[in-house]
């Protein structure tokens, strides 16, 4: 049905991870690049540069493919966006393209920067969209890595992906601008995604990963409770909506149940225990489907 196409390098751990825990398994062959998924919806996976992949899905090679959004735009990619998946390489959250220089340049904003600076990048065509925006004419040198590394014997500027500015901070550099944030999306040919039974395919799929992303930092806290407490043990009950009550058959006990964030279980299993609950069960969750 659908040919998948998934990101090698920096994305790579957490989109398997990602595929792993929505029962959608890659198994990787000998070689690594021409993996499996055993889905009756995906016939066909490979594994390439996430650079790569979003001209691959607009030509129709590919059906559904993972990129970065930033690669989308750098590419210029016409694709269907079906979902932003909020994960980077090293975390579950947005990454952003900025625009760095030297801490001892004295430049504290992008409008300072000379025209015709050198300026060293990954995302040549998002950088000179940018600097023409501005209107400051500068010359865009292609970097092949280690940007941060080039100035300033090299490079006046630098344009870059980052997620905490760490490396920049370590390297001598200041970030002045930001160009783009960005996080991983699902993306699709447009074709495909006109075609209606590959279209259901592709939801479906969307529904798993997003599932699994909405249940990351949840668990699922069952109990018993007195009817005389439950008002007390639901007042401390933070929920997603309003808990899942029952009463138990034959008892003055209700069953209890809500989803809370995992980081709130320690403080909050003593203050249900205070009000009345009894036989608490904290559960993971693999999955969300809102």
């Amino acid at each position: 049905m659908l040919n998948l196409a998934l990101p090698k390098g920096s994305l790579e751990k957490q989109t398997l991870s990602l595929f792993k825990a929505a029962d959608l398994d890659v198994k990787a062959t000998s070689r690594g690049y021409n993996p499996h998924i055993d889905d009756p919806r995906i016939v066909n996976v490979k594994i390439l540069r996430p650079q790569e992949i979003p001209k691959y899905v607009e030509e129709g090679y590919f059906d559904l493919g993972i990129s970065g959004h930033d690669w989308v735009r750098e590419s210029g990619a016409d694709v269907i966006e079906v979902a932003s998946l909020p994960y980077s390489k090293q975390s579950e959250g947005a990454v952003k393209i900025v625009v760095a220089v030297p801490i001892e340049s004295g430049i504290k904003d992008v409008k300072e920067i000379s025209p015709n600076s050198r300026v060293s990048t990954e995302f040549p065509n998002l950088t000179k969209e940018y600097f023409q925006n501005l209107g400051i004419p500068v010359r865009v040198f292609y970097s092949y890595g280690a940007t941060e590394a080039k100035v300033p014997e090299l490079m006046d500027v630098i344009v870059d992906l980052t997620e905490t500015g760490e490396t920049l901070r370590r390297n001598g550099l200041k970030i002045i601008g930001t160009i783009l944030e960005s996080s991983t999306s699902l993306i699709a040919n447009k074709k495909s995604w006109k075609d209606p039974e590959k279209r259901k395919s592709m939801e479906e799929i969307r529904i798993l990963l997003l599932g699994v992303i909405a249940a990351r930092g949840k668990v699922l806290l069952s109990m018993n409770v007195p009817k005389e407490n439950l008002d007390a043990v639901v007042g401390v009950l933070p929920a997603m909506k309003n808990p899942t009550i029952s009463k138990l058959y034959g008892s003055t006990y209700y069953a209890v149940e809500t989803v809370v964030d995992k980081k709130d279980v320690n403080t909050l299993l003593p203050q249900l225990k205070d009000g009345g609950a009894e036989d608490i069960i904290e559960i993971n969750i693999t999955k969300i489907v809102e």
